[in-house]
């Protein structure tokens, strides 16, 4: 079995949720390849997060990134161990900043933006955030086996939106295709989609919100997230900072 045909046998959101865990936690893995070596420079050095954002490119940026948390990582005992609540502390501080959860919110919610109450817009965004921060959490503490190889940019310079093209590399089975659709805002390079198998997980939630809004409305979409969420908290993954 593939793991797009394992991913296919799940529910729609904890189907997504996976995609989303291995995708975010993409942002995780130490680069390969040409930029390897400056990976575990950037490491070494840990440089101050406000200058990750601010990186001249696209790549660059997730390059950093990925440096940055990985030392992390290796420097924490207790995330190696799995502790969740230091996981949950490495992710809000680390990677957060630089997710553009409400893009994603609203891209994923499409036209029903518009229909949804400034209260549910908050509603919908808090539960989606926390669906893809704890299952992200929940596969951090294992990224250290694996390597992100990032492919060559076909990005022009001054672009504002780009692609980073990537693969993960390591365990059983072929490469992952992992890429990054990423906009250069006046703070710095955000996330704002990740492709995972091919798909682009925003894509895919807007098709899974599209049929709960249909069956059962806005509120039923943010009640359908808040018992996923409740689902995993239930496993000893605490919430994200708000």
């Amino acid at each position: 079995m593939t793991d797009k045909q394992a991913l296919s046998t799940r529910s729609p959101l904890r189907a997504l949720a996976a995609a989303g865990m291995l995708a975010l936690a993409g942002a995780c893995l130490l680069p390969t390849g040409a930029l390897a070596a400056d990976a575990a420079a950037a490491a070494a050095s840990a440089a101050p997060a406000t200058n990750i954002a601010n990186a001249a490119t696209g790549d660059e940026f997730i390059k950093k990134l990925s440096s940055d948390v990985l030392a992390a990582i290796k420097a924490d005992t207790s995330i190696k161990a799995g502790d969740t609540r230091q996981i949950m502390a490495l992710v809000d501080t680390k990677v957060l900043p630089y997710v553009d959860f409400e893009r994603m919110t609203q891209s994923a919610m499409a036209r029903f933006w518009r229909d949804a109450t400034p209260d549910q817009r908050q509603r919908v965004q808090a539960e989606f955030k926390t669906l893809l921060v704890r299952t992200y959490a929940g596969a951090l503490s294992q990224a250290g086996d694996k390597t992100l190889d990032i492919k060559p940019s076909r990005a022009q310079p001054g672009d504002k939106e780009v692609i980073v093209r990537s693969e993960v590399r390591g365990g059983p089975g072929d490469p992952i295709r992992l890429d990054y659709r990423l906009e250069k805002t006046a703070s710095g390079w955000k996330i704002f989609d990740v492709n995972i198998l091919g798909a682009w997980l925003v894509e895919n939630y807007r098709n899974t919100f599209a049929q709960e809004i249909k069956a059962s409305g806005i509120d039923g979409l943010i009640a359908k997230l808040a018992e996923r969420n409740k689902a995993i908290a239930s496993k000893g993954v605490p919430a994200p900072a708000k």
